[in-house]
């Protein structure tokens, strides 16, 4: 189970800018930002920006200016898979080592949407059990018992982290993501599809090399 939350794109307006540097272009620029503060591509800029998207990493350098802010709630056995990308990349997470014993345990805190029934049971038993050691925890502050729900802690313990990144990153993350055996990436990509001109930018692309 996978949740977003917080979406904002930035700075669309600089990038295609800067992308007409090179043909000191910038008298074609038709882009306007809305009174909302949404920006629209105009038809000249967005053919620049389609064009260039298509010719590769070093033409689409302007898309590493467009940047991307996001809370993504998901179970640690996903963000193990997301750690894989450090470029261009930036989280803030909140902190299992210092935080796990401030709020009761509940099945809610765990993915186990895809669980069968047995293994659900179960499931719960250990959520009892990681219960119980943090309410000793609470009383006694042993660092045993710290190490009981350190170590006992599933992988389908669910963490916070806001996350930065630009589309060039999203490019290569959708391309290589989109067919996943996990459904936790297809709710990643899902919502990379409803970001502004990702359709045009992101989507359309051949996947990268």
């Amino acid at each position: 189970m996978l949740t977003i939350q917080n979406t904002s794109v930035m700075n669309f307006e600089n990038a295609i800018r800067g992308a007409r540097n090179p043909m000191n272009s910038w008298n074609r620029m038709d882009s306007h930002t809305e009174p909302d503060g949404t920006f629209v591509f105009g038809p000249n800029d967005l053919d620049l920006a389609k064009r260039l998207a298509k010719a590769g990493s070093d033409h689409r350098k302007y898309l590493r200016m467009v940047f991307v802010s996001v809370d993504v709630t998901a179970p640690l056995y996903w963000w193990k898979e997301y750690d894989t990308y450090k470029v261009a990349t930036v989280a803030n997470s909140t902190s299992t080592m210092h935080k796990i014993h401030s709020k009761k345990f509940t099945l809610d805190d765990f993915s186990c949407d895809q669980m069968t029934p047995d293994t659900l049971a179960f499931m719960e038993t250990i959520v009892e059990k990681l219960e119980e050691i943090r309410k000793r925890y609470l009383q006694t502050k042993s660092k045993e018992d710290w190490y009981d729900m350190i170590q006992l802690l599933p992988s389908s313990y669910q963490q916070m982290r806001t996350l930065s990144f630009n589309y060039e990153t999203l490019i290569n993350i959708y391309h290589a993501r989109r067919h996943h055996k996990l459904k936790e990436w297809h709710v990643f990509c899902d919502w990379i599809e409803s970001l502004p001109y990702a359709k045009e930018l992101i989507l359309q692309l051949e996947d990268p090399q």
